[in-house]
């Protein structure tokens, strides 16, 4: 992460030290890239996979059927079994290419110090709930990510390399019945598969938040890569 500073108008010195300010390139480019086409790629996962389950919203034996949930056809993709298969297999590739993509440009650039949870980050966490949650005092912030922050990243890699197990175990219960046997079998593999989604749904709804929470240039930095005046620096 570099940081830098900038002047607005440089021709009055006293006009330029007002309207001068820094800014951190936070998100490198590969970030970014990976950051929006993931979002794609999960919200047509999202609503293909829900019209695929609309042909059996159930997660026991087939029969009898006990439909579980009744997912209204606007919120799905696909328009019937097949168009829903389509669209989810394709997309399904997309986003594990960009995970794979993302994770390898964090292990190899370092990159991924800033956003990787480690047992120190764990004293940390508490007193972000508190500000969040229950308008605790805002404790100082001395990196990118505050420990709140790293542990939701972090869980977010996690649950999205188990949406492609149990992705795959949906997609061929024989050819990988072994990692099939590691969850319960082929139906509890459906459940680990809904259940992701929805912890990935909260994560994107809780990400929101949180974007609306600090401001515009949060946004913005998503976008160019740059933040400007970032806490954290001196």
């Amino acid at each position: 992460m570099t940081e830098t500073e900038f002047t607005l108008d440089s021709s009055v010195d006293a006009e330029a030290a007002e309207n001068s300010f820094r800014a951190a390139y936070e998100h490198p480019w590969p970030v970014r890239f990976c950051h929006w086409l993931n979002t794609i790629s999960l919200f047509v996962m999202a609503a293909s996979g829900l019209r695929i389950f609309r042909a059996f919203p159930s997660f026991g034996p087939k029969l009898p059927q006990h439909d579980v949930l009744s997912v209204p056809a606007s919120l799905t993709l696909g328009g019937w079994l097949g168009g829903g298969l389509q669209w989810h297999l394709t997309f399904a590739w997309i986003y594990v290419a960009t995970g794979i993509l993302y994770v390898g440009y964090q292990i190899f650039s370092g990159n991924f110090r800033q956003v990787l949870f480690v047992p120190g980050d764990v004293r940390g966490v508490w007193p972000m709930v508190r500000h969040y949650f229950f308008f605790g005092r805002k404790p100082p912030q001395v990196e990118a990510y505050n420990a709140l922050q790293k542990m939701a990243y972090t869980s977010a890699i996690v649950l999205g390399v188990l949406s492609f197990l149990t992705g795959i175990i949906l997609f061929n219960p024989v050819q990988f019945s072994f990692l099939g046997s590691l969850v319960g079998g082929f139906h509890w593999a459906r459940v680990w598969h809904f259940g992701v989604l929805c912890m990935l749904i909260l994560f994107v709804l809780g990400h929101l938040v949180m974007v609306a929470l600090h401001g515009w240039g949060n946004f913005m930095s998503m976008l160019s890569g740059w933040k400007r005046d970032p806490e954290y620096l001196p």
